[in-house]
């Protein structure tokens, strides 16, 4: 199952970790932050989408 909305396209992104005295010796911990995707009916099909998307849709 793929990690991407099919509303709205959002897909996973890399994000790191502020540390404190970092350099050569210490490097920022990178790591896939993925969207927060749920389980939804639209239009009679049941759609993993993000909940940024649900929210829109409830208005």
């Amino acid at each position: 199952m793929a990690n991407r909305c099919p509303k709205c396209g959002k897909k996973s992104m890399m994000a790191n970790k502020r540390k404190l005295l970092r350099g050569n010796y210490n490097p920022v911990n990178r790591y896939k932050k993925s969207p927060n995707l749920q389980w939804a009916m639209i239009d009679g099909t049941r759609l993993r989408i993000c909940t940024s998307c649900i929210k829109t849709l409830t208005k």
